[in-house]
């Protein structure tokens, strides 16, 4: 190669040999920009930051970067789900992966016991202290409930009363307030209100393996009445009513006058027969006298005896049991 065509390359490779006078003064800001830019790119990589690749990175370093974000998205999922709706999702995903049944995961629920049962397996028509000895929460739950029940007429069930057996519990509060077993018919499926009767039956029963006795009061209707004394007759309960004071007050002048009918006919006996014709006579118009003034009011003699006696008023509690004695039989 020739020396000349050497020049004219280099010629060409140096724009034809003309230089600019700007030419420098570019590169050096280009070159100043460069550096800044680094500097402000090392200032701002965190610690933690990994450096930037240029080139396509590895295939497996990919996967994991996928896998970790697949992981955060389902975190998130799970998170925004509620305890019931995450066990059901984790149950499905375990079918889905292991195989099985839906019905291999139901729990059970034959052990579980209500607060109604709890009250049937522990409760007692009766308690006494010896029941009240050792006590858990079960049977202080049952005694709770004992407590507010109304244990004045009980409730009957006299659908097997051929076989001669009853059934008998005491009344809740809705059943006092509407008169069920007390204004009307005691009997569990009989609403009757008339011809009401009271009886005492001696109800004995079984409770948890021991043998008891209970006295219990109960008002029935006719036809009920009919099936409780199917095979014997029970007691009834009838009313007892109270003499007042007028029946006493109308007793006391009754016995003063035959102690005073007493006490003439000794004198009569001691006087002769003229006199006992006079005193006869005499004696007929004091009895008419007298007749006439208990007729009008309390003899003379009665007032010399002593002060009269005044008719004993009733209390306001007197009256009020007089009220109900009818009622509670």
């Amino acid at each position: 190669m020739e020396p000349n065509q050497l020049r004219l390359s280099a010629a060409a490779h140096g724009h034809g040999g003309y230089d600019s006078d700007f030419s420098d003064e570019e590169s050096g800001e280009k070159s100043l920009q460069k550096t800044k830019r680094i500097e402000e790119d090392a200032l701002l990589i965190k610690p933690f930051q990994k450096a930037k690749q240029g080139s396509v990175v590895h295939r497996q370093f990919a996967a994991e970067e996928c896998d970790r974000e697949e992981a955060r998205k389902r975190r998130f999922h799970l998170i925004s789900m509620d305890a019931y709706e995450r066990h059901k999702k984790f149950v499905h995903d375990y079918i889905l992966y292991y195989g099985g049944k839906i019905e291999d995961f139901r729990r059970s629920g034959a052990n579980d016991k209500t607060d109604l049962d709890v009250i049937r397996e522990n409760h007692r028509f009766l308690w006494n202290e010896e029941d009240e000895a050792d006590m858990n929460w079960e049977k202080r739950l049952a005694k709770k409930y004992y407590d507010k029940l109304y244990k004045e007429y009980c409730i009957a069930d006299l659908s097997r009363y051929k076989e001669n057996k009853f059934g008998f519990r005491w009344r809740h509060e809705k059943e006092v307030i509407s008169g069920k077993g007390q204004f009307s018919c005691g009997n569990k499926h009989c609403d009757e209100e008339e011809g009401l009767k009271s009886w005492e039956v001696n109800f004995g029963y079984v409770e948890h393996g021991e043998k008891r006795n209970a006295l219990v009061k109960l008002r029935l209707c006719p036809e009920c009445s009919h099936k409780l004394n199917f095979h014997h007759r029970r007691k009834e309960v009838k009313t007892r009513k109270k003499r007042g004071t007028a029946v006493q007050s109308s007793k006391e002048p009754k016995s003063k006058k035959t102690k005073l009918s007493r006490s003439a006919k000794k004198k009569s006996k001691k006087k002769t027969h003229k006199d006992q014709v006079s005193s006869d006579d005499s004696g007929n118009s004091d009895k008419d006298s007298d007749d006439s003034n208990a007729e009008d009011g309390p003899s003379e003699a009665d007032f010399w005896k002593g002060p009269l006696r005044e008719a004993d008023e009733k209390s306001r509690e007197e009256e009020f049991d007089d009220y109900f004695q009818d009622l509670f039989l």
